[in-house]
């Protein structure tokens, strides 16, 4: 396995089991439901967790560049919770094999984000990986969090206790 991706590979081991008790909470029954207009539904958020690690990685992985369309991102709401959880369990197991095939060489080369044709940043592969496969796939978790929270569903442990669970007990 090359050397730059192995911690990342563990960490990201180590978050799969984290993200997978948050997604555990998530209850069938309000998949529609949103905090506000502006926000994503519970479903939409849920999906878009399952699918940031494998998505992002293939993308970083796989291509040298990307160009989005700022205004085209919305997430397909989920049919249901198998989905989620599906689309969970293949999105990590792509990573699995997207992290151990990078070579050190390919993960200190160049990655660009392009919008509207415009480069938006250039940086190392691994980086990429760094800040929007993982940094994005912990805030949205963070998310969701919250919206249990205003959900009255039991929010598990994430970093130590929470209001909820208390791993020290």
């Amino acid at each position: 396995m090359p050397q730059m991706t192995e911690p990342m590979l563990n960490e990201f081991r180590q978050e799969t089991d984290v993200t997978r008790r948050v997604l555990e909470r998530v209850p069938a029954d309000k998949l529609t439901w949103k905090p506000h207009p502006k926000s994503m539904s519970l479903g939409q958020l849920a999906i878009h967790i399952a699918s940031i690690p494998g998505r992002l990685g293939y993308v970083v992985t796989q291509q040298d560049r990307l160009e989005v369309d700022p205004n085209g991102f919305t997430p397909t709401p989920p049919k249901d919770l198998k989905e989620v959880h599906d689309t969970f369990e293949q999105s990590c197991k792509d990573v699995e094999g997207y992290l151990r095939g990078l070579s050190d060489e390919a993960a200190v080369a160049d990655w660009t984000l392009f919008v509207r044709g415009q480069p938006a940043f250039t940086l190392p592969r691994i980086a990429v990986l760094r800040s929007i496969m993982l940094n994005h796939w912990y805030h949205h978790r963070g998310q969701l969090s919250v919206y249990l929270r205003m959900l009255d569903v039991p929010v598990p442990v994430i970093y130590g206790r929470s209001a909820d669970e208390n791993p020290f007990a």
